[in-house]
C-alpha cells in the first residue's frame, strides 16, 4: 500500500535493486528462506515494489474511517489513550478487594475479575478440595461475596470485565449488587470477557461448563439480554488468545477469532436482531506474541478484514458497526522460567506491538506470571511498563506511526490474505461450530503448535535462556506468591455455608425451578434466570449444576 494511487517502478530503481541483490548475495553466506511464525517469507528488504497499487483511501484511509487500517478512532491515542486492564485474582473476596486498590492507585484504569478455578469449573468452594480454593484466582460465589469483592469500588465510574464463561454468573452478582447499592445499571460498563464459548471448546477447557450447543443458545441470549437492559455492556468478546496460545500462529488466531465472530453475528440475524444494535458492542480479545512485526500486522489486516465483513456481508449501515475494538495481553507463552527477569523485556515488546498495533485496552503481564499469579512487585512493574510506554516513551505522538512502512504495508497485505483464505476454508466446512465439531480447527492449531515446537527444540527459533544464552541459576531464588492460607479458605467455606442457611430456601428453588424451565424452552431468556437467581440467593454453583443438568455438560472433542 502506498499514500500515492499507485507505485510505479522505475526502471532506475529496478536496475539499482538488482544491484543491491547482488551485492547482498555476496555479503550473506548461506542464508536461508526466514519464515516468521505465520508462515510468512520474511525478505531482507522491502522497496516500493512490494507495495499494493491499490488507491490511499481504498487500502488504508485515514483513523476513524473505513477500512480502519490506521485504526477505529479518528484521534486513537491523541484523544484517549488505552484502558490499563490488570487482570487480577486471588484468594478470597477481601483479598481482591485490596489488590483492585493497590491497581488502581498504580494507575491502572479499569478492572478485571479473574475468579478461583472451581469457578471456572462450574462449582462452590464446598464442591471441590479446599486445597484448590484460591490459588489462581478469586473465590465468588453468591452476591454477598461479590459485594466484599467490590467494596468501595465505584462500580458505577470504573469499567469492569467479568472473565467468567456462561452463563455469566459473575456478571449477575454485580448487577445484584449495583442494584442493591442504587447504582442503575445503565452506568454499568464493562464486557463478559470470557462470553465466546467457541474458544473455550476449541482451547480452553477449563472454561468448558456446559453443552456446546446449550452454550450456544445461553450466548446469543445474553447478548439479547444486554442489548436491552445494560446499554454500557459489551456482552461478547470473541477470544483470539486462547487458540494462539494452545499453538495456532498469528495469522491464524486472527482469522479464527474472526470465523467465531461470524458465527455469532449470524445466531443474533438469525434470531431476529438488527445487526447495527449488536455488532458495535462485539468486542475482541487477543494474544500478543514477542513477534512484533507480524502482531502489528495482525491488527491492521484484522481491522480491515472485519469492517468488511460487517459491511458487505451483515449488510451493517453504521460506521460504528464497523469497528474492530480489541484487548491485548501480552502473550504468556512467551514467558519463560529461565531467567525470568528477561520477561520483563518481553512484555515491553510485546506491549509496544498492541500499541502499534491499535488496540483499545492493555494488559501486560507481571514477569513471574510464569510461577504464580504476580507478586505486587511484579504488578507494579507490569502497569509502570505502560506508563513508561505512554509518557516516557511517547508511542502515543503519531497515529499509527508504523504506516507506509514498506514492510508493515506488505506485511498486512499478506496477514489479510492468509486470514480470508482461511475464514474460506471455514466457511467452506459449514461454519465455525461446524467446523470445530469437526475437529478441523482443532487439527490446525496442533499442526502449528507442532511446527513451532520443532524449530525451538533445532534452535531455529532462539529462545533466550532456553535453547541459547543460557545460564546456571536457581528460580527458587525468585519469589512467588504464597498459597492463600488454609485457615482462611476455610473460613471462607464456612462463611458460604451461612449463606445458604440465612437465605430463602423457596426463593431459591423457585428461580432454579424457573431458570430450568427457560433453559428447555424457545421462550424466555436464559440470562434473564440467572440474573432473576442471583439476586434470589442461588449460588454459582446452584445455577451452573442447573443448566449443567438441563443442557448437559461440556466434553471438549479429543482430537486423536
Amino acid at each position: 500500500m502506498t499514500t500515492t494511487e499507485s507505485m510505479n517502478v522505475t526502471d532506475e530503481q529496478l536496475e539499482a535493486g538488482n544491484r543491491w541483490k547482488k551485492e547482498f548475495a555476496a555479503g550473506v553466506s548461506g542464508e536461508g528462506t526466514t519464515l516468521n511464525r505465520s508462515g510468512i517469507e520474511v525478505k531482507p528488504l522491502y522497496t516500493p515494489a512490494d507495495c499494493s497499487n491499490d488507491s490511499y483511501l481504498d487500502a488504508l484511509g485515514f483513523p476513524g474511517e473505513y477500512p480502519y487500517t490506521r485504526g477505529i478512532y479518528p484521534t486513537m491515542y491523541r484523544g484517549r489513550s488505552w484502558s490499563q486492564r490488570q487482570l487480577i485474582g486471588l484468594g478470597v473476596p477481601e483479598d481482591y478487594n485490596l489488590r483492585v486498590k493497590e491497581i488502581l492507585a498504580l494507575g491502572a484504569s479499569a478492572l478485571s475479575l479473574i475468579p478461583c478455578n472451581s469457578v471456572f469449573r462450574g462449582y462452590d468452594a464446598d464442591e471441590v478440595p479446599i486445597e484448590l480454593l484460591g490459588t489462581c484466582g478469586t473465590v465468588i460465589n453468591h452476591v454477598e461475596d461479590m459485594e466484599r469483592a467490590l467494596a468501595g469500588v465505584p462500580i458505577g465510574e470504573l469499567s469492569t470485565a467479568m472473565n467468567d464463561p456462561t452463563p455469566f454468573t459473575l456478571l449477575a452478582f454485580e448487577l445484584a449488587v449495583a442494584r442493591k447499592n442504587g447504582v442503575p445499571w445503565s452506568k454499568i460498563t464493562g464486557t463478559s470477557n470470557q462470553s465466546d464459548c467457541i474458544s473455550h471448546f476449541v482451547a480452553n477447557h477449563m472454561f468448558f461448563r456446559l453443552d456446546l450447543q446449550g452454550a450456544r443458545r445461553i450466548v446469543v441470549d445474553h447478548i439479547e439480554f444486554a442489548n436491552k437492559h445494560l446499554p454500557g455492556w459489551n456482552p461478547l468478546s470473541i477470544v483470539g488468545q486462547h487458540m494462539q496460545q494452545a499453538g495456532a500462529t498469528p495469522a491464524e488466531a486472527m482469522a479464527f477469532t474472526l470465523c467465531s465472530a461470524i458465527q455469532y453475528a449470524e445466531d443474533c440475524i438469525a434470531r431476529g436482531m438488527d445487526p447495527d444494535r449488536f455488532l458495535p458492542r462485539f468486542t475482541f480479545f487477543f494474544d500478543i506474541s514477542v513477534s512484533f512485526f507480524e502482531e502489528v500486522a495482525k491488527f491492521r489486516a484484522g481491522r480491515r478484514v472485519w469492517a468488511k465483513l460487517c459491511r458487505e456481508r451483515f449488510g451493517a449501515k453504521d460506521p460504528r458497526s464497523w469497528r474492530f475494538k480489541f484487548h491485548g495481553q501480552t502473550s504468556g507463552v512467551d514467558l519463560t522460567r529461565q531467567q525470568p527477569l528477561n520477561n520483563i523485556s518481553r512484555v515491553s515488546v510485546q506491549a509496544m506491538a498492541g500499541i502499534f498495533g491499535g488496540l483499545q485496552s492493555l494488559h501486560t503481564d507481571g514477569y513471574d506470571e510464569v510461577f504464580s499469579t504476580p507478586t505486587t512487585e511484579a504488578a507494579r512493574i507490569a502497569v509502570a511498563t505502560q506508563n513508561i510506554l505512554r509518557e516516557e516513551a511517547h508511542l502515543t505522538d503519531v497515529i499509527d506511526p508504523l504506516g507506509g512502512s514498506y514492510y508493515v504495508e506488505s506485511l498486512t497485505d499478506q496477514m489479510q490474505e492468509k486470514i480470508e483464505s482461511i475464514i474460506d476454508l471455514i466457511d467452506a466446512a459449514g461454519g465455525m461450530y461446524s467446523a470445530v465439531g469437526k475437529g478441523l480447527v482443532q487439527q490446525m492449531i496442533g499442526q502449528s503448535a507442532l511446527k513451532f515446537q520443532k524449530r525451538i527444540d533445532t534452535g531455529e527459533q532462539t529462545i533466550v535462556g532456553v535453547n541459547a544464552y543460557k545460564v546456571d541459576e536457581d528460580p527458587e531464588n525468585y519469589p512467588s506468591l504464597e498459597y492463600p492460607d488454609r485457615l482462611r479458605m476455610q473460613a471462607q467455606v464456612e462463611r458460604l455455608a451461612q449463606f445458604k442457611s440465612n437465605r430463602s430456601a423457596s426463593s431459591v428453588k423457585n428461580s432454579l425451578d424457573s431458570l430450568a424451565r427457560t433453559a428447555n424452552t424457545k421462550d424466555g431468556n436464559v440470562f434473564e434466570q440467572v440474573v432473576a437467581a442471583a439476586e434470589a440467593g442461588a449460588t454459582h454453583g446452584e445455577i451452573c449444576g442447573t443448566l449443567r443438568r438441563e443442557l448437559g455438560f461440556g466434553h471438549p472433542l479429543t482430537i486423536v
